[in-house]
């Protein structure tokens, strides 16, 4: 085995937070963050003719549109399924998705979703290629860091699903090496649990801010202690399931359970939830449109549903399965937002007295109901005082 060389102390990790001139700390002054949360993979729920589509002219212009907007960030989901397994006809990878944007893009930040377990990724490519889109983007860029909850896509890359928790263990060992690469002006060097090691690892340029900005996607105890520790925001779903009276209902103390954990090591994170956007001018208008794409949907064994078919271990989506919660109509989104604009705006208000910092919006026919949101539900939300 190669003798490791000895390490010096670990140099102190800034964050962008720490800088108020980083787009991450420009976007925490806002009440309520917007940001877009694109359908890079074909999502084909129900028929109802739409827009949409997977492509990256179309996601391109949505995300310019958000930025014309003023909305703060971009995600999408990335997913690994064999064939048959995705909704409709292609899926993107929004690694290199979202990276590509910041070609295109000035203001808005790009957070790309990446299941940093699988292959397995070396922290040297991570650090490379992170600090890399973090200077084409002027800090804009930044990770979504996902461990892969679903056994096939494990299987995908030729091995049976690591557990849970220790999916985790893996991710905080994999991002303190990451994070020195990020930060280190020396070489540097380790070996721990993962199959990887690194022998006088250097990468530079160093990152704009400190490092990219660091999101992870959970619901579970692990996932909340590994959030605490590493990221600046966490993307959660509601413990009530998709009706908006549930999620209301379970959402703070979700919320606030999530914010104690980081504070309890003298840390700062703010909280995204994924809402659908379903709006019309009047209440008969809307409950058409939302009843339309029900009337549309697929059923159990039809097209849109072959991701559904795999196991799954995450425990973010639980509460959908719980009798006591209100079910949701199947629009769409971790949570349902149905209604006027005015009725649209009481709901993101009541959001945001929950504990949550920012919502990535998803529409049915993405599009022309982002220009809908912009031009009759975002000047609500400014008279509202939750939007600057």
């Amino acid at each position: 085995m190669t003798a490791l060389p000895q390490q010096a102390p670990p140099p102190v990790q800034l964050t962008p937070a720490d800088f108020p001139d980083s787009p991450l700390s420009k976007a925490f002054r806002q009440p309520l963050m917007l940001g877009v949360f694109l359908n890079l993979q074909d999502i084909k729920f129900s028929g109802l003719p739409s827009t949409s589509t997977w492509t990256f002219d179309y996601n391109a212009a949505v995300v310019q549109r958000a930025e014309a907007l003023g909305f703060e960030l971009a995600f999408s989901r990335t997913q690994w399924l064999p064939k048959g397994g995705y909704d409709g006809e292609a899926s993107l990878d929004a690694f290199v998705a979202l990276g590509a944007m910041a070609a295109v893009t000035k203001t808005i930040m790009l957070i790309s979703t990446m299941h940093v377990l699988y292959g397995p990724l070396h922290p040297l490519h991570i650090a490379k290629y992170g600090a890399t889109l973090d200077h084409i983007a002027k800090g804009r860029w930044g990770i979504n860091i996902v461990t892969g909850h679903r056994a096939i896509e494990h299987e995908m890359f030729g091995w049976q699903r690591i557990e849970h928790d220790e999916r985790y263990v893996l991710a905080a060992e994999l991002f303190d090496v990451v994070q020195r690469l990020w930060s280190e002006d020396e070489n540097y060097s380790f070996e721990g649990k993962s199959p990887w090691k690194v022998v006088n690892g250097f990468i530079t340029p160093k990152p704009l801010y400190g490092r990219p900005v660091l999101v992870n996607a959970t619901g579970s105890d692990a996932g909340i202690d590994f959030a605490a520790r590493y990221s600046d925001i966490v993307f959660i779903t509601s413990p009530g399931g998709s009706h908006i009276d549930s999620a209301l209902e379970t959402l703070p103390a979700h919320t606030a359970r999530i914010k104690q954990a980081a504070r309890s090591i003298g840390r700062e994170i703010k909280t995204l939830i994924n809402p659908v956007i379903v709006s019309r001018d009047t209440e008969r208008e809307t409950e058409e449109y939302a009843n339309a794409i029900v009337a549309h949907a697929y059923g159990p064994n039809g097209r849109g549903n072959g991701n559904r078919q795999h196991d799954s271990d995450a425990h973010a989506w639980r509460g959908r399965q719980d009798a006591k919660n209100k079910p949701g109509r199947g629009l769409g989104g971790n949570i349902e937002i149905v209604g006027t604009p005015e009725q649209v705006v009481e709901q993101l208000v009541a959001l945001k007295k929950t504990g949550i910092d920012g919502v990535q919006l998803g529409f049915y026919d993405f599009a022309p109901d982002l220009d809908y949101f912009g031009e009759r539900i975002l000047p609500l939300l400014e008279q509202a005082g939750v939007r600057l």
